[in-house]
């Protein structure tokens, strides 16, 4: 069984951990051995208000959670969460033990604040490019890709580019066949795009 924790935040953008979220567990209905087990991590039990008042119950806390295969950050309003220690302190713990770590928009900040992205090539929402490279300047950040695999880490562009490198991140693990069957199962026009 592969452990994907997609971690969520107040003014999280909501198709940034929704729509790999609909990935995996797509992928987990279409595989035959239902491999795949995904859920929400919130630094509380309490409810998470994401944006426009979009309001989940996550299914575990950071101190309670199963073991993590690969840990999902999403972006969105992640000023507030870029001052939570004990927030960046977990996603480094985290990233040692996992095998992989992604984020989708703005949340490579989070883990730029952790230190997972010194010296790798990375890319996040256009709009914040120029604030990730002049925050972050050991990275290497790209413009005008979906995403980029570097290492154990994997980070996309905005929004619906979380889909595509979720469908990629499913192509690695259990192959084409199955990404491409994910995709159409959801009805997504899958932009498979060699990353970087």
């Amino acid at each position: 069984m592969i452990n994907i924790g997609i971690y969520v935040y107040d003014a999280a953008e909501v198709l940034d951990f929704s729509g790999p979220f609909e990935v995996f567990s797509t992928a987990s209905r279409l595989h035959t051995q239902n491999e795949i087990n995904v859920f929400l991590v919130a630094e509380t039990d309490r409810l998470v208000v994401a944006r426009s008042g979009f309001t989940i119950k996550p299914n575990f806390t950071i101190s309670d959670h199963p073991h993590l295969d690969l840990l999902l950050v999403p972006g969105g309003v992640h000023t507030e969460e870029l001052t939570r220690k004990n927030v960046i302190a977990w996603i480094r713990a985290q990233a040692a033990c996992a095998a992989g770590v992604a984020s989708v928009c703005t949340g490579a900040f989070l883990l730029a604040e952790a230190g997972l992205l010194d010296g790798r090539t990375v890319t996040t929402h256009w709009e914040d490019v120029p604030a990730l490279r002049n925050d972050y300047p050991a990275l290497t950040v790209q413009e005008d890709v979906r995403w980029v695999e570097d290492g154990p880490i994997t980070t996309s562009a905005g929004i619906s580019a979380g889909i595509d490198m979720s469908l990629s991140i499913v192509e690695k693990l259990f192959g084409n066949d199955l990404a491409v069957k994910t995709a159409r199962q959801m009805e997504y026009v899958w932009i498979q795009k060699v990353p970087g």
